[in-house]
């Protein structure tokens, strides 16, 4: 069982910058990815940037260049850094973490976090 904790929402104007975190907490457990999806209302989930436990990541196309997706392993705690900022941005950001217990039975987990706000607007 993994809990995450998010912070680092807010509101901010267009062009600005926000960073995400998201700490992993428990026992036993290795993660294998985490990342980050938004959801705004009414709309689809997306999956806005991922990254492994080996530091390989990847990007939405509306993100790529303006977020950055980084890992402390040390930590469990992944962070997205979101610079150029856009009203189209606003949404609920959410963390996932796929992870792998240690003890017996092994299993693989999806965990999520509860999400928080992120509005962009002048």
């Amino acid at each position: 069982q993994v809990q995450l904790l998010l912070s680092g929402g807010g509101l901010v104007q267009p062009g600005g910058s926000l960073r995400l975190s998201c700490a992993a907490s428990g026992s036993a457990f290795s993660i294998n990815a985490m990342n980050w999806y938004r959801q705004a209302p009414g709309k689809q989930r997306e999956l806005v940037a991922r990254i492994t436990s080996g530091g390989s990541t990847n990007y939405a196309d509306s993100v790529k260049g303006r977020f950055t997706i980084s890992m402390d392993n040390a930590k469990s705690t992944v962070y997205l850094q979101m610079n150029s900022l856009k009203p189209e941005d606003t949404s609920v950001y959410y963390c996932n973490v796929q992870s792998t217990s240690l003890t017996l039975p092994r299993r693989t987990y999806d965990s999520w976090g509860q999400g928080t706000q992120v509005t962009v607007s002048s």
